[in-house]
């Protein structure tokens, strides 16, 4: 009789057989392992983070982890973290807006009452060290497939010159027909103007008695089909009742709509405005603005004031070009030049207060509108192109910023992909001189590869940290970029640092921190994995990066001392310095208000020092569309490329 193994026996071969068979298996992901462990302790060595910098996760208590779409430092110290609804729709119905404020000093982290969905809204630093942030979201996109209630604009008319009309969420349209159709938000539509005028003069030269004319109060509203299905969406014109007015009201009251369709609904934006006080550490409510935005940009102009451009409006249509400005003495809006931008434009104040557009943006708008580079001066309403630049499709998501010192008047843009949901990136980085007697384009040094969504940021040695992006929309084919560079402008060449550990695309900010370290947040990847089969997830961590120098510095920083903390545009001024003699530049760093890869708030203005023995004397620069009143970063650096802990200064 053949001998056959006891059970033992074969559970001892088939384990043995096994371990085999998956070390096999496991040879891959055993050399992986090892090859992460030895990155790790290369990445950790002196040596190393000396030459290339090193990265540094935050740690975030659970319940203040919330999806970074907005981060702003303010003068403080702290940095104020909006994530809204976070681009979470059960949040927005449930009313659930967040904003985190934290110390990275401290690393302690507070949250904020939030009063209105700031998700995608537009934000700017104020001279008294407020932060104006104004739009957001009122209604999340519906896409196509989706829509199972026609919608559209509702333009009510009000024709009492008496009062304005009223009309709360839910008030029903009606059509010629008898089709039913809801407003989703309240409405308050202001009275008619009447103004009175003669029409002709009797044969004696005497006046006719006055007439008057009466021009409609109007106002937008979304509404929706009360029923279900394609039967309630028209492309007619017609003039709609409003159900539940009586007497004059109903009188002089009507709907207006063109077109109410079952197609994708955009985003809608709201007209809401706040300022939020970084002492008290509380948003104040303002006049809202005119127009609702959504993807809006808000940049501060010399005067102190603030310019809102762009957005999607209340039905969820880009606007086709109302602006508005923000007057902090008035806390009110009033009407800006009218010029179309797609939204979320980068927009960067200039010498003599001219806005320039390098053709970044972010998000909506046709390909062939608003998308070409140039001056746009504000008090003749004209645009001057300035050409030049390449890939000119691949604008969208690009990167941008005033090189330092802000005196050059050079602006840069980095990267940037096709519009919309397109495959298409850049590695094109573009270098104008706004100096110039006819400013041209020239072409920078490429990036490693097509980068979308690539942060930006002005570092206090003058050179450009850029990091992360991917090279898909939205992260798509786990395409995140897992580098960093810094650009040198004085050499014209990207130089490689330590490659952060968590990619960010789409939703994510990078910003200087006053004690010269940069702190990334968010990104909002559209899928999971390579295969695009899995949803992504909004990514909460946060990761701090600390340049090389840094870390060759060792404890030996330059401190600054005694000296004013406020002074005036012009005013001659001296600060307490260790290693005086030794220090090579001084700077005034504007703080950063950053969303969607735009910072239009970011700027270094170079201050030269009069250097002695534990002492700078620096004079601040007179012009206020090189140095807009507000609260800067006074950074001093020395020669050996070193710079010291920020002090803040309020520039009047």
């Amino acid at each position: 009789m053949p001998h056959r193994p006891t059970r033992r026996i074969r559970r001892a071969v088939l384990g043995s057989g096994a371990v085999v068979v998956l070390a096999g298996l496991n040879a891959p992901a055993a050399l992986s392992f090892a090859q992460d462990q030895y990155h790790a302790y290369k990445i950790a060595q002196p040596g190393y983070q000396a030459r290339y910098g090193s990265w540094q996760r935050v740690d975030i208590p659970k319940r203040y982890r919330t999806n970074a779409v907005h981060a702003a430092l303010l003068h403080t110290g702290k940095v104020l973290i909006v994530a809204g609804s976070g681009n979470n729709q059960r949040h927005f119905d449930a009313g659930t807006f967040d904003t985190v404020l934290w110390d990275p000093v401290a690393n302690t982290f507070k949250k904020v009452d939030t009063p209105v969905d700031f998700f995608c809204g537009g934000h700017a630093a104020l001279p008294d060290g407020r932060l104006l942030v104004a739009g957001g979201t009122a209604r999340y996109e519906v896409l196509d497939g989706e829509v199972s209630r026609a919608g559209g604009g509702m333009r009510v008319k009000n024709e009492n010159p008496d009062k304005a009309l009223f009309l709360k969420k839910g008030t029903v349209f009606r059509s010629p027909s008898g089709i039913e159709y809801r407003s989703l938000f309240d409405v308050t539509v202001p009275r008619a103007a009447k103004r009175g005028f003669a029409v002709s003069y009797y044969a004696d030269g005497g006046m006719k008695p006055w007439k008057s004319k009466v021009t409609a109060g109007e106002e937008r509203v979304f509404v929706e089909a009360v029923e279900r299905g394609p039967d309630s969406a028209t492309t007619d014109s017609a003039q709609y009742e409003i159900e539940g007015l009586t007497g004059t009201d109903a009188d002089n009251s009507y709907g207006l709509a063109e077109k109410i369709t079952t197609q994708k609904q955009d985003f809608q934006g709201i007209r809401a405005a706040y300022e939020f006080d970084a002492l008290a550490e509380k948003y104040i409510k303002v006049d809202p603005m005119k127009e609702a935005r959504w993807y809006p940009t808000l940049v501060g102009l010399g005067d102190g004031r603030v310019l809102a451009v762009s957005g999607l409006d209340d039905v969820g249509e880009i606007i086709s070009g109302d602006t508005e400005i923000y007057d902090r003495a008035t806390k009110k809006w009033s009407k800006g030049p009218f010029r179309y931008f797609p939204t979320y434009p980068a927009l960067f104040l200039t010498k003599g207060g001219r806005l320039f557009y390098p053709g970044a943006n972010a998000g909506y708008g046709p390909a062939d509108k608003g998308r070409a580079a140039g001056l746009w001066d504000l008090r003749k309403n004209t645009f001057k192109a300035v050409g030049g630049l390449r890939d000119l499709d691949a604008t969208e998501t690009a990167s941008s910023l005033m090189l330092p010192p802000v005196q050059d008047q050079k602006v840069m843009i980095l990267g940037g992909g096709g519009v919309g949901e397109s495959k298409v990136s850049t590695a094109r980085t573009a270098i104008v001189d706004l100096k110039a007697k006819n400013p041209v384009f020239r072409a920078g040094p490429d990036l490693p590869q097509g980068t979308r969504y690539l942060n930006s940021v002005i570092m206090p040695d003058d050179t450009v940290f850029t990091t992360g992006g991917s090279s898909d929309y939205r992260g798509r084919g786990d395409s995140n970029i897992l580098r960093a560079q810094t650009y040198d402008p004085k050499t014209g060449e990207f130089i490689e640092t330590a490659a952060p550990t968590i990619g960010r695309n789409y939703h994510s900010e990078a910003l200087l921190l006053p004690d010269g370290r940069v702190a990334t947040f968010g990104s909002d990847s559209l899928y999971g994995d390579k295969a695009n089969t899995k949803l992504g997830t909004f990514e909460q961590r946060m990761e701090v990066f600390t340049p090389a120098v840094l870390h060759r510095a060792g404890g030996d920083r330059p401190v600054i001392g005694a000296g004013p903390g406020e002074v005036e545009r012009g005013d001659t001024v001296t600060y307490a310095v260790t290693g005086g003699g030794r220090i090579a530049t001084a700077r005034l760093m504007r703080p950063s208000a950053v969303t969607h890869t735009t910072d239009v708030e970011q700027r270094s203005i170079a201050l030269e020092p009069r250097r002695s023995e534990g002492r700078i004397t620096v004079t601040v620069p007179g012009d206020s569309t090189l140095v807009p009143p507000g609260w800067y970063m006074l950074f001093v650096t020395d020669t050996d490329g070193i710079s010291s802990v920020a002090k803040w200064v309020k520039v009047g």
